[in-house]
């Protein structure tokens, strides 16, 4: 399911997100769950129209050590991560235009 979003794990996590350069969302996820494959096409979108945004997908049945330092207690659970610190969280599926209003105020910070 994960197309073009790379995946981190816990032992990627700490380079791959919080040491990164830039704005990092990470979208917490797992393959059973119904609303992570609704908001998956919306990510790789935003991804691709995005240059300073790097969007990676974080299984959390694989990686629990991560998903429980992060309090993900529902999924899909999106968190914006900017210079290595949680910028903005926000929790469900929605639509494209609504996700990109709730992160554009932590992105333009």
């Amino acid at each position: 399911m994960t197309g073009k979003l790379p995946d981190v794990t816990d032992a990627t996590f700490h380079s791959e997100v919080l040491d990164a350069e830039g704005a990092v969302l990470v979208d917490f996820w797992a393959p059973w769950c119904g609303p992570c494959r609704v908001v998956h096409p919306i990510l790789e979108e935003m991804a691709a129209e995005r240059d300073g945004l790097r969007v990676v997908s974080l299984n959390v049945d694989d990686n629990q050590q991560t998903a429980a330092r992060y309090e993900v207690l529902s999924i899909p659970t999106l968190i914006l991560f900017k210079g290595g610190q949680e910028a903005k969280r926000v929790i469900g599926a929605m639509p494209k235009r609504r996700l990109e209003s709730e992160l554009e105020p932590a992105l333009a910070a």
